[in-house]
């Protein structure tokens, strides 16, 4: 008994070791602000986004650093750092940079989720790379980095309800139980999008994220 027991050592050892072997090779990063009132508020679709993934991958997000919660999951064979600043939305980059740096992990294998308003909720996007939009949170993290030529994921929380509507109440603002649910119905789709884009293939990504609308479904329903 005493040998099976040596040989379950021997095993637990070798697989810490091929743990710690396996780099970090990828950030995804979801954002938001912190903080109860912000919880549900628009601005979080990011954080949202991220809980409904580490809640799928059996991890948490929850060790503090790098001015984030952080936690660690290999996803679609790759092991990737899943990252929410805690630096609110407008200084997002500083977050991303520290942990990039650290890690020295390139833009390109940095994947952020987040909130975008020209999208109705229900809807996502994949780009490649790009400019800001108008995302203060996306602008500091190109700032930070230097760069672009990083992969997002835009999740759409909707338009202002007419122009005159202040852009910082609008994104505040809670969803309604009604976008809440519609929201939440396309957290699968963008696990199943990311998947795709660890792998290179940002082709099929686009095809299940750009695809899936909650609104055209329901209506066809």
């Amino acid at each position: 008994m005493a040998d099976i027991f040596a040989l379950f050592k021997q095993i637990a050892e070798k697989n810490n070791d091929n743990d710690a072997k396996e780099p970090i090779s990828f950030i995804i990063v979801g954002l938001g602000n912190p903080g109860d009132k912000y919880f549900h508020t628009r601005h979080n679709a990011g954080f949202l986004a991220m809980d409904f993934i580490s809640q799928k991958l059996g991890t948490k997000v929850d060790r503090l650093k790098f001015k984030a919660l952080t936690g660690e999951a290999y996803i679609g064979g790759k092991r990737a750092l899943l990252l929410k600043p805690q630096t609110y939305m407008n200084n997002s980059g500083e977050a991303v940079a520290e942990a990039a740096s650290f890690y020295k992990i390139k833009p390109e294998n940095i994947i952020v989720l987040f909130d975008d308003i020209s999208l109705d909720v229900g809807r996502m996007r994949v780009r490649r790379d790009g400019s800001a939009g108008g995302h203060n949170g996306i602008k500091s993290i190109i700032a930070h980095l230097g760069s672009e030529k990083f992969p997002r994921i835009k999740i759409g929380v909707g338009k202002k309800p007419h122009p005159d509507y202040d852009l910082a109440d609008w994104v505040l603002s809670e969803f309604s139980k009604e976008d809440k649910e519609k929201l939440f119905s396309i957290f699968g789709f963008a696990y199943e999008g990311l998947l795709k884009m660890l792998g290179g293939d940002f082709d099929s990504a686009m095809q299940i994220c750009n695809g899936a609308d909650v609104n055209r479904q329901s209506k066809e329903s």
